[in-house]
């Protein structure tokens, strides 16, 4: 086996595992010492499986990475210095400080980072599988995960996504014995994680992850195979782990007698003698070979615990990239397009979100549709429909009933230079993939130090209105305001629905487009020409001067049909819409409750925590002196949606209870 390969190629990888391990010996010291904080999952004893899959690839190639991917991270081709930084906390390090050890990544080497939630990692490689289909290069990805990983829903979703599309991933599953402390003999039906590739009719294939060459080999038949667009490959690497889960993890659950088996397969050791006893290294050789790497890693130290901390001043840095604005298509509001001369017409809801989608995919080859029923059915309220017709099924993709992975892929695309439009088919489904939203979507550009943008749309429709009950008619869009890095985005309006939805579509940063149920079919003016709407800029839909109504989405409508009631009372309500409840525009509201001195606040969505609470907190932390009275919400009832019409009716805001609230603090 070693003739196949230059001395100076097998004393390469035997530098890369030396690296690793000294590394790690040099963390678990720092440890101890306490001077490494937070939780770090050492690689000690799994160092061929990262050096041999890693030695299969090219520099273009990307992977992703797990809660245990320190030694992923530097056979990628990672600075020592950078990596020891970045888990000391340091602003030098590659992620500024702001990751760490479970999250380390080199974003500029294709590393598209780790996480520290099992198999989350999983549906990004996938996507960016996907994104290299679609731009049609040569690329692969590795994606690396442990056993326990195996048992994830996001591996089944992804592993099936991946070959239904033949995409070029190589899932490498590294099967260390134990998932923290369950044994794999309790935790699966078989002995071979490999038997799962069958289920996906893919190549499930097992590789002794302690040889470095025989990962190595194995690893590249299936990156061979995937560069020809044969589809993924799933390999499992024998592998074990010589210290703990963590630091803290005593190993009750492993005998004297398995690590004694194991360390003396330590795979640097025998890589060693093979070297040694084929007479391409000498003892002396080996021995200045460690002493260098270990003057690396010394040297990475001092790096490490000279370096500064980020500054406090940083802390809020990287949680956006800067928002899309076009000075030559955007346009505030429809009086403002009206007094610009435009020619309307009026079209649906519907209609202004499928002009959308239809324009910026005719804009930008990027820009592609993923999700359940979207391409051939049209979307399940009809919004894709025709898109398929016209931009066939690689741009318009039906996906599998996959939740995670649609989110997660979607996530993994717009990280390797995609744009895509995730269709969540209700947005009560998208709590199956609050993970690959709000972990990964939302948290990648900050938890990387910014180095990545993540434009991904995730659209989805939520509300009551239609009797389908409780998993059917949520309004959750507190759950993604509430969330850093993910701006959440609620058009009432045709206009604004078109507008905002192509700004979204072009901006680098993930988004929640959240529609309404019982909108779709409403008819409004919408220029025919070009434009975009802004985000974060509210649209005052009515003037008044008595008291302000904070109305979004299907609530704009009932606030303004409360404001004519008012109005012949002689109440006249101002009717603010958000559009965009994050960014949200404080000041128009505040300005208007300045000259009001009074506000009601109306969502559909539960009382308790929701988006009312927030503004009612902004209102009296901004504008206190000015009001004339309590601010009031208005807002959805504390239950699920029931079926029942009376109930369903009864749960939610309307024009009366509006009314009444106005009038009570008038």
């Amino acid at each position: 086996m070693l003739d196949k390969y230059t001395p100076e190629e097998l004393i390469g990888y035997l530098r890369q595992m030396l690296r690793i391990r000294r590394f790690e010996e040099k963390v678990l010291d720092l440890l101890t010492r306490d001077v490494v904080k937070g939780a770090s999952h050492l690689y000690i004893g799994e160092e061929a499986v990262a050096v041999g899959a890693c030695a299969a690839i090219r520099k273009d190639d990307y992977i992703t990475s797990t809660h245990r991917g320190h030694g992923h991270c530097i056979a990628k081709g990672a600075d020592l210095k950078l990596m020891l930084a970045e888990l000391c906390g340091k602003a030098t390090g590659y992620c500024k400080g702001r990751g760490g050890s479970m999250h380390i990544a080199d974003v500029t080497s294709g590393n598209l980072g780790a996480t520290g939630i099992v198999g989350s990692n999983i549906p990004v490689a996938t996507g960016a599988g996907l994104s290299i289909k679609m731009r049609k290069t040569d690329q692969v990805v590795l994606c690396f995960f442990g056993d326990g990983a195996a048992n994830t829903g996001a591996f089944h979703e992804s592993l099936n996504m991946a070959a239904i599309w033949k995409l070029p991933v190589v899932y490498v599953c590294e099967n260390n014995l134990y998932g923290m402390s369950v044994s794999v003999k309790r935790a699966f039906p078989f002995e071979d994680i490999a038997e799962r590739a069958k289920g996906y009719n893919i190549p499930g294939v097992i590789a002794d992850g302690m040889d470095v060459l025989n990962v190595k080999e194995t690893v590249e038949k299936a990156v061979e195979r995937a560069r020809r667009g044969e589809g993924p490959t799933l390999v499992e690497c024998k592998t074990y782990r010589f210290l703990g889960h963590s630091r803290s993890d005593p190993r009750r659950y492993r005998t004297r007698e398995e690590e004694e088996y194991w360390r003396a397969r330590d795979p640097i050791k025998i890589f060693s003698e093979k070297l040694l006893n084929a007479g391409i290294l000498t003892e002396e050789k080996l021995k200045a070979l460690d002493e260098e790497v270990i003057r690396e890693v010394d040297e990475a130290e001092k790096f490490a615990l000279s370096s500064p901390y980020p500054p406090i001043e940083s802390l809020c840095d990287d949680v956006y990239t800067e928002m899309y604005k076009d000075p030559e298509t955007s346009i505030k509001d429809l009086s403002t397009a009206k007094r610009m001369g435009l020619k309307m017409r009026k079209i649906t809801y519907r209609q202004a979100l499928n002009e959308a989608l239809r324009e910026e995919m005719l804009r930008d080859e990027r820009v592609f549709i993923m999700g359940e029923d979207v391409g051939i059915y049209g979307g399940a309220y009809g919004v894709t429909r025709g898109l398929y017709e016209e931009f066939g099924p690689e741009r318009v993709r039906d996906t599998p009933i996959s939740e995670a992975a649609i989110a997660g892929a979607a996530a993994g695309a717009a990280m390797t230079g995609m744009r895509p439009v995730a269709e969540i088919m209700y947005i009560d489904f998208s709590t199956i993939a609050m993970d690959e939203i709000v972990n990964i979507a939302a948290k990648n550009r900050y938890m990387f130090g910014g180095k990545s943008i993540v434009p991904v749309v995730y659209r989805t429709q939520g509300g009551a209105g239609r009797g389908i009950a409780a998993h059917h008619s949520g309004s959750l869009e507190a759950w993604y305001v509430h969330s850093p890095g993910i701006f959440v985005v609620m058009p009432s309006t045709p206009f604004d629905a078109k507008g905002l939805l192509k700004t979204c579509i072009r901006d680098n940063n993930p988004v929640m487009f959240i529609e309404h149920k019982m909108l779709y079919n409403v008819e409004g003016e919408v220029p025919e020409g070009e434009y975009t709407v802004p985000l974060g800029v509210a649209d005052i839909k009515r003037p008044g001067t008595d008291v302000t109504i904070i109305a979004y989405s299907r609530m704009v409508h009932f606030a303004l049909d409360a404001a004519e009631e008012l109005s012949k009372e002689g109440i006249e309500a101002e009717v603010i819409d958000p559009r965009t409840l994050k960014p949200l525009d404080l000041d128009t509201i505040i300005n208007s409750v300045k000259k009001t001195h009074r506000a009601v606040i109306v969502h559909e969505a539960y009382k308790t925590c929701g988006v009312g609470a927030e503004i009612a907190a902004l209102i009296m932390e901004e504008a206190f002196d000015y009001l004339d009275a309590p601010v009031i919400r208005v807002a959805g009832a504390d239950v699920p949606i029931p079926m029942s019409p009376v109930l369903e009716e009864a749960a939610i805001p309307s024009k009366e209870k509006i009314i009444d609230a106005v009038k009570k603090i008038m």
